[in-house]
Order: C-alpha cells, then sequence, then structure tokens
C-alpha cells in the first residue's frame, strides 16, 4: 500500500467504522484523567491508558478518525519494544490493541520536542516563529535564510511546558532556573530525547520514511528511574514525511509528502482561524478516510505487519473490558 494506491478494502473498512469511533469512555477501572487523546485510569501501582481515537490540533479537539488509537497504541508499543535497550519506558503489557498498562511515573511537566527539520503550522512551529522573525528560539539561535522543511544541521531540542490549554516554548535554562526539572534531570532525559530521535531516524530510514521531528514525554518510576512514558514516534506525536520524494519536492518549493496528520491541520488552517473561531468547519468524510487509512500505512510500513481488522466487529468498549479483565482488581 503506497500514498497514491490504498488498498480499497481498507477503505471500506474505514469508511464502515466512522460511525463507531472510540470518542471517549467511562469505565469504573479507578480514578480517570483524561488527555487530548488518552484516557488513563489509575490502578494503583500502575495505570491504565486508552488510546481513543480523538484527533486534536490548535489546543482543540478536530475530529475522530477511525481505527487511529488502535494504530497509535501498536506503533508506540513497536517503538517501546525496540528502544527499550536504549531508553528504559513504562510498559508492562498491551492487553487490547487501544490499551496499555503502565508503570506509574511522576511525569515531568515539560514536553520534549526534537526537531530535524524547519516546518509544521501551529503557533509553535518551529517554521511559523521563523517566519514572524524568531531567530532565538528555546535558547538557540537560527542563522538567516533557511527555507521551509530544510533540513537543520543537527537535530535540536526545542522544549515546551505542557498545558491543557496551550504548551509555551521553554529553554533548557529557564526549565530548571523556573524549577520545572533540576539541572541533572534536564541532562539526563534530554540525552535520553536525543538517543531516541536518532535511533527512531535511523530506523524510520530503513522503511522509507523521513522521521520529521517529535515530541516525548519522561518521568521518574517508583524506583527513581527515569523513563520515557505516553507515547514514541507515533503519527500523532510526529511527523513523518515519504523519503523517496523529499529532495525533488524540497528543490520545487512543494510540500513534502506527509503521512500523518499534518494535511489535515493545513486544512483546517485553510478553512478558518483554528485557534480563534468558536467553531470549525467538519472534516469531509473523505479527509477522515484518508487520514485514517495514512496512520494505517504507516503502522505497515514502521512495523513491516499487515493491519488487522480482525477482532474489531465488537463494539469497542465490550471489547476493551474483556480484554482487561485481569488486570483489574
Amino acid at each position: 500500500m503506497t500514498a497514491t494506491n490504498i488498498n480499497n478494502h481498507y477503505l471500506e473498512e474505514i469508511a464502515k467504522a466512522i460511525p463507531s469511533c472510540l470518542q471517549e469512555t467511562s469505565f469504573s477501572f479507578g480514578k480517570k484523567y483524561t488527555g487530548k487523546v488518552r484516557d488513563t485510569y489509575d490502578l494503583g501501582d500502575r495505570v491504565l491508558l486508552i488510546t481513543t481515537d480523538r484527533l486534536s490540533a490548535f489546543d482543540r479537539h478536530l475530529a475522530s478518525i477511525p481505527y487511529k488509537g488502535q494504530v497509535l497504541n501498536l506503533i508506540s508499543a513497536w517503538w517501546f519494544e525496540q528502544s527499550q535497550d536504549i531508553v528504559p519506558n513504562h510498559l508492562i503489557a498491551i492487553p487490547d490493541p487501544n490499551v496499555v498498562i503502565a508503570k506509574k511515573c511522576n511525569v515531568f511537566p515539560i514536553e520534549f520536542v526534537v526537531r530535524a527539520y524547519i516546518t509544521g503550522t501551529t503557533s509553535t512551529s518551529l517554521w511559523t516563529q521563523y517566519q514572524k522573525g524568531v531567530r532565538n528560539y528555546c535558547g538557540i539561535q537560527f542563522e538567516e535564510g533557511l527555507k521551509k522543511n530544510q533540513c537543520l544541521d543537527v537535530p535540536i531540542l526545542t522544549p515546551t511546558t505542557k498545558d491543557k490549554e496551550h504548551d509555551k516554548p521553554i529553554s533548557p535554562k529557564e526549565i530548571v532556573a523556573e524549577g520545572w526539572m533540576t539541572q541533572d534531570e534536564w541532562d539526563e532525559a534530554s540525552a535520553y530525547a536525543l538517543k531516541l530521535f536518532n535511533f527512531g531516524a535511523a530506523t524510520a530510514a530503513k522503511h522509507g520514511l523521513v522521521l520529521v521531528d517529535t515530541k516525548y514525554e519522561f518521568g521518574r518510576d517508583m524506583n527513581g528511574n527515569i523513563v520515557v512514558v505516553d507515547e514514541i514516534h507515533t503519527p500523532d506525536s510526529s511527523r513523518y514525511w515519504l523519503q523517496h520524494s523529499y529532495q525533488e519536492r524540497f528543490a520545487q518549493g512543494l510540500e513534502p509528502e506527509n503521512i500523518d496528520k499534518e494535511f489535515l491541520r493545513l486544512w483546517f488552517a485553510k478553512q478558518c482561524d483554528p485557534y480563534k473561531d468558536d467553531v470549525l468547519p467538519q472534516a469531509p468524510e473523505e479527509l477522515i478516510v484518508t487520514l485514517a487509512s495514512r496512520y494505517i500505512q504507516l503502522y505497515e510500513m514502521i512495523t513491516g505487519k499487515l493491519f488487522s481488522f480482525a477482532g474489531n466487529n465488537t463494539p469497542i468498549h465490550q471489547r476493551i473490558m474483556r480484554n482487561v479483565a485481569g488486570w483489574i482488581g
């Protein structure tokens, strides 16, 4: 399956699933925390994370995408397993395609955003800030004359504070000075972030992909170890381009062929002001199906496995209850 030749069976399955997207959960497993995409349930010494089909950008909910939660959860689990010898993580088990059982951690209130290219459409994206004339961003000085989608000399870290409303860019010096993290915590976690990104970029390249940028979250587990949590290298937390056409399209001043949610962000940015408008237009079904197929395409390219629609005939909430029963209590 390629970006331009997507299996019709997949498109049919995706379209059929639109009415039954997993938009929210309301289980009685324990105290619930609702994030932009994940619902987290406190199980005591562990947490149960359910990845929903919600899609967020511009600090708000945009749409629900069939199979998105399943794809994100399984891609992240694959990366956790592949990278566990490089950086420790919180993963314990994957009892259901949408569910992770994880170690409970005290999560640092900082998102570690690693970028290898200057691009993006959101207010905190590097290209948006650069266009505005910003040349010192998160403590990093940028030269004049950079072009959109250009590869940077080396991957860089542009951290943000975690906020329910709007993430705020911050420099490493400010992180330590303002007490968000200690210097030792920052040094260890930031080194982990760059190791993970370099591993992710090299692995993606072997699969015909460019890992453009990504974000990581870290926390301390109950033994005091710093571990990576939440998700890694998913099409929600990361930007991916197709490798084979990047150079030619960049030379022509064209947008790279993306295989993440960027094209839906671009659609909303053209249709409205997604930061200020109270009501947003509804994304066309065609775009929803296309985005879902891209998520599935990315899963197959990264893992080398065919995506399975099997087991999705049971209502998702019932399936999750059945599959996590042994982990509750």
